[in-house]
């Protein structure tokens, strides 16, 4: 999972695409990047980091131009090289630079072709560098020396042809503008927002409504399934539909876990859909363990917060902060190794005996995923002196791999595949265990919005919306994430590359 931004404006972007990506950072902590355009001149700087790491105050003022992207990344392979970093660039035609949130399926035979057909190669393990070379590879296919926007248009209806999987991009072009599309699925998320200024408008497209409101642009909407939307350097915005049959299908994990509660997605607010998901798993839990003796109602800081809080109006039982979050340490589900994930809890978490010291407590978390995190925070609940601790999800099990760019494809690593609910509660030594069912999880997210009847939800159910995955190839991506992870413990962190202004 990724953050991009990207925005076309009437005075210097750099400081605007830096805000954006900021508050986007709960995307990828893992590396950050930025590119303008400075006088028909790539101005980029990416490395591994943290946002308010990567970039001091002699890399912004390098970063001069009015037209930019902006990319925070999690490496989905396993890897933290900063080789991964991105915006990736290259040189023909006319000079073009992309961000990319999502993940390509079919990659491997993308690589083979782009090399035999294209003869263009491909430096680096990232479909995101892939995805910018097919595009690059279509707009050349034009040979013009001027681009119009239905010939941009065109060679998007072209790159759809050949990419399958999920991606949200942003991309600029050297003498042209800004040009961002997505999926013909809408698996990831990508907005579109302009802001009214002095010497004009400006346009800016973002993962999220958030960054967007950061940067005091007014959310348009978001960008449909399969569109793409092109802004010329003078700031004249194109859109239009790219590929036949699209349908919005979008991942339903960005409403549990990954965007922001105060952005809007697909017309849904994602702090809606948690007070929803709390309001559904209150009602089951009513319905089905009323048997349960709570005391009290406590959540896993943060995204289960509001959850937390309508179960206990649900129940009509206290509801209490009993767990102090440390908020310097990352987030431990987009740490790319299970050893970090396991020693980063108990740094991150600590606990408020008073609310657990003799109660039965309901604890509530968005998700359960590996399983390590929940079983280290019941733990600290009984050492806290908690008499019994029931666990709520308010997500369903995961059993399934992920391939659309969310860090847990292999079925090993989840706690769910081919396990009762009984046995997971027993491994994570829970007293009780709780799930949201699917269809109460559909519900909650799509709220009022009747534009909304499908999503992407294949982590439950095994059903793959793309049509292309099978065994062979989730066995190749789990072999692939276990040599890039091996990979990544022996190679050194390259420093961060900044065109045209060394270090």
């Amino acid at each position: 999972m990724c953050g991009i931004v990207g925005i076309v404006g009437k005075s210097p972007v750099n400081q605007i695409i830096y805000d954006g990506l900021t508050v986007l950072q709960h995307r990828g902590q893992d590396a950050a990047g930025i590119v303008t355009i400075d006088e028909g001149r790539f101005r980029l700087r990416k490395a591994n980091g943290l946002v308010r790491d990567v970039f001091q105050e002699r890399h912004m003022q390098r970063l001069q131009g009015n037209m930019g992207i902006g990319h925070v990344r999690y490496p989905t392979a396993g890897s933290s090289s900063s080789a991964e970093a991105q915006p990736f660039y290259v040189n023909s035609p006319f000079g073009i630079a992309l961000a990319h949130n999502g993940n390509l399926t079919n990659a491997t035979e993308l690589r083979e072709s782009l090399f035999k057909d294209a003869r263009r190669h491909i430096n680096t393990t990232s479909d995101s560098e892939l995805l910018l070379n097919v595009l690059a590879h279509e707009l050349c296919e034009s040979k013009l020396m001027e681009l119009s926007a239905d010939d941009v248009f065109s060679a998007v209806k072209r790159v759809h042809k050949h990419i399958r999987g999920a991606y949200a991009v942003v991309s600029v072009i050297i003498g042209h503008g800004l040009l961002a599309f997505r999926d013909p699925n809408g698996i990831r998320p990508l907005v579109l927002g302009q802001r009214e200024t002095e010497q004009g408008v400006e346009y800016m497209v973002a993962s999220e409504s958030v960054a967007l409101d950061i940067d005091g642009f007014k959310l348009v909407r978001d960008v449909a399934p399969g569109e793409a939307i092109y802004i010329t350097e003078a700031g004249e915005l194109h859109t239009k539909q790219c590929f036949e049959g699209a349908k919005c299908v979008p991942c339903i994990f960005e409403y549990v876990y990954f965007a922001r509660p105060d952005s809007t997605l697909n017309d849904v607010s994602v702090y809606g859909s948690r007070v929803r998901m709390g309001e559904q798993l209150g009602l089951k839990i009513k319905r089905e363990w009323a048997d349960l003796d709570i005391d009290v109602v406590i959540p896993v800081p943060e995204t289960s917060c509001d959850i937390a809080l309508e179960i206990a109006n649900e129940l009509q039982l206290p509801y209490r902060q009993g767990f102090v979050k440390n908020r310097y340490v990352g987030r431990t589900f987009i740490m790319p190794g299970q050893a970090q994930r396991k020693k980063s809890v108990r740094r991150k978490l600590n606990t408020i005996e008073v609310e657990f010291k003799g109660k039965n407590v309901l604890l509530v978390d968005d998700s359960v995923v590996r399983g390590t995190t929940s079983e280290q925070i019941i733990e600290m609940a009984r050492d806290a002196g908690a008499k019994k601790v029931y666990f709520a999800s308010a997500a369903p099990e995961i059993r399934f791999p992920n391939v659309y760019g969310i860090d847990m494809p292999s079925v090993n690593e989840l706690i769910a595949h081919g396990r009762e609910v009984n046995e997971i509660a027993e491994m994570i030594g829970a007293d009780e265990l709780i799930f949201q069912s699917l269809d109460d999880l559909i519900t909650a997210v799509k709220g009022d919005n009747e534009s909304l009847t499908h999503f992407e939800t294949s982590v439950f159910d095994g059903n793959y919306i793309t049509n292309d995955i099978d065994q062979a190839y989730l066995e190749s991506l789990e072999s692939a994430r276990k040599d890039n992870a091996k990979k990544s413990k022996s190679l050194p962190l390259e420093m961060g590359l900044e065109l045209h202004n060394d270090e």
